[in-house]
């Protein structure tokens, strides 16, 4: 059963996302909070009785090829069949799509009760989606009609195919390739691997989001096209036509996200594999950026919804398991209790709130920053929520992927010698989020993406807004007198990073780039810390309005407040050490050399 709080949830949306003020707006104007309350409940009644039910026997009984097919059981057809009825599949694209029209966080959010109950089976919707955005936002209206329009209602599903063999992240080296049919089309050969959902028999037919160089292109990224590479060809009634002469290479096999097909895929082997070119030539590597960014905060919200699942599991198994006594009590004839009851438990249970609250609250912030970039009346906030979409994407995908899963080892470690079995699934959320620190951009590559780039993009404007933001945070809290000291606090962090980025990019400036991103990990984790402590510091002022006001469970509130106290004790303080050795330059990682390793 999913693990996601319905109290969680509601809390984020209303007293951290502003709902109710989104839903003011032309584009919401069908909705109201108890529409969108129906939504949740449908979303969290599908994932406990159609997700969650068999998470453990897909990781048991992983897919198969069998007779050429990719064989799997039946409950992962039921449950994403049961969500594409549900509307999910289209539920923020346009009523006259057929969608629900609703915001994107409310999506997000609807999405995280089937990422909690079964992260592998919610991959194929979660894939299916990215791809039809970025089919609505740059394929031709012949192109929409043809393969967006059937994703929308289940009929079809999607992947991203961007990694080849011998390219891995490097996308500068993919070799697969596109020539110009007489009709248009494109005749396309080449390998992907790592291809998620990339076989399977869920739907009708499975559109590929393919990069490929065009015969003559330039090398590197700016020869990149995007094509649209159905497995199957499409008749001009829409009905499916023979296969597309794209071949299951083999199925790979992961310590976690079993259920989820990984695969290597080839393409015109037989010559006969056809690719619908996406927009411009050579623009594909810009446009699939949006299925990226989109599937990176995808990703931190999966990472999140596991790290929350191990924290409720061990959290619950802690109130009930008993062992050991009271310090004080030296009889050992007393009763033992429960051992939530012992101080250092309660640390465990306190560092994975701390970093599943806060990672779940983070990516559904950026979801809202995306209904505000698309929907918000004024061009210039518009432009702001963008800026701050960019600045926090590799935050977002990197800090929940691994701080959510050194949560998840507190969970394990909560439960002993149980934890580390099979017949307990805090070891399968563990292994199931293992996976997420490398997918969709390892930890280095957020690293140099959010140091190299997104903090110097428009002479730092996007750094500039973070920091007008984060200080209208500060400011409140100052006033509040249970919070003045995180307040101050974070105003030291957020001049730390200041600081630190100015030095840095002093370094940038007189041409020593690879000086610049030497240490861009610690950068991350430092910049990562301050941003949750905002988050937190958000959630926390939440808590205690509500609280003063006597709305909502006093406990759930008291534990927003406790999780902030915590990580502004124990977390933020790490940025003080990250913020040293950043401004200290140190070179030993360029400095030593392969052979002394």
């Amino acid at each position: 059963m999913s693990r996601m709080d319905r109290r969680e949830i509601d809390f984020l949306l209303d007293g951290l996302l502003d709902l109710e003020g989104l839903l003011s707006r032309p584009r919401y104007a069908h909705l109201d909070r108890d529409a969108l309350s129906q939504v949740l409940d449908t979303a969290a009644g599908l994932a406990d009785t159609k997700f969650g039910p068999h998470y453990h026997d897909t990781d048991k009984h992983e897919p198969e090829r069998i007779d050429g097919k990719v064989v799997m059981l039946p409950a992962v057809k039921e449950a994403v069949d049961a969500l594409a009825g549900a509307g999910f599949m289209a539920a923020h694209h346009d009523e006259e799509l057929g969608g629900l029209q609703l915001p994107w966080c409310v999506v997000q959010a609807a999405f995280s009760f089937f990422q909690t109950a079964n992260i592998a089976t919610a991959a194929y919707p979660f894939l299916t989606i990215g791809a039809g955005n970025l089919i609505r936002s740059f394929g031709s209206p012949g192109q929409q009609a043809m393969f967006l329009a059937p994703m929308l209602t289940g009929r079809f599903f999607g992947t991203m195919a961007l990694s080849e063999p011998q390219a891995g992240s490097s996308l500068a080296d993919i070799r697969t390739g596109a020539v110009p049919n007489a009709d248009g089309s494109y005749a396309i050969t080449g390998t992907k691997q790592w291809i998620s959902a990339g076989e399977h028999e869920l739907s009708e037919n499975i559109v590929h989001m393919v990069l490929a160089r065009i015969k003559g292109a330039p090398a590197g990224v700016k020869g990149i096209s995007l094509f649209i590479v159905p497995r199957h060809r499409i008749n001009a009634d829409g009905s499916l036509g023979p296969d597309n002469d794209v071949r299951l290479v083999s199925l790979l096999h992961k310590m976690g996200y079993r259920g989820t097909t990984s695969t290597i895929l080839s393409f015109g082997e037989e010559g006969r594999c056809q690719g619908f070119l996406v927009g411009q030539a050579h623009q594909g590597l810009a446009y699939m950026f949006q299925m990226m960014n989109e599937a990176r905060i995808g990703v931190g919200l999966g990472a999140a919804a596991l790290g929350y699942a191990g924290y409720r599991y061990s959290a619950d198994y802690a109130r009930t398991r008993t062992q050991g006594r009271p310090l004080a009590a030296r009889d050992p004839a007393s009763p033992m209790i429960p051992i939530i009851e012992h101080a250092d438990v309660r640390r465990m249970l306190l560092q994975q709130k701390a970093a599943a609250e806060g990672a779940i609250a983070l990516c559904l912030y950026c979801a809202r920053l995306v209904d505000e970039e698309k929907t918000a009346p004024d061009a210039a906030d518009r432009r702001r929520a963008g800026l701050l979409l960019e600045l926090l994407t590799p935050i977002a995908k990197s800090w929940p992927s691994e701080h959510c899963l050194e949560a998840n080892k507190w969970a394990i470690q909560i439960l002993g010698g149980y934890g580390y079995t099979r017949d307990y699934p805090v070891e399968q959320y563990y292994r199931d989020n293992r996976l997420n620190p490398i997918h969709e951009g390892t930890y280095g590559i957020q690293a140099n993406d959010l140091l190299g780039r997104k903090l110097f993009m428009e002479n730092g404007a996007a750094l500039e807004e973070l920091g007008r933001t984060m200080g209208v945070t500060i400011a409140r809290a100052a006033g509040m007198p249970d919070l003045a000291g995180h307040a101050a606090d974070l105003r030291d962090a957020l001049t730390r990073v200041a600081s630190v980025t100015a030095r840095l990019g002093q370094v940038r400036a007189a041409g020593d780039v690879a000086l610049c991103l030497a240490n861009a990990t610690a950068y991350l984790e430092m910049f990562g810390h301050t941003v949750l402590a905002w988050i937190w510091l958000r959630q926390a002022m939440a808590a205690a309005d509500r609280l003063a006001t006597g709305q909502g469970d006093a406990d759930y509130l008291n534990g927003k407040l406790a999780a902030c106290r915590w990580f502004f004790a124990h977390e933020l303080p790490k940025t003080i050490t990250q913020a040293a050795l950043l401004a200290s330059l140190d070179r030993t990682v360029l400095d030593v050399r392969p052979e002394w390793l």
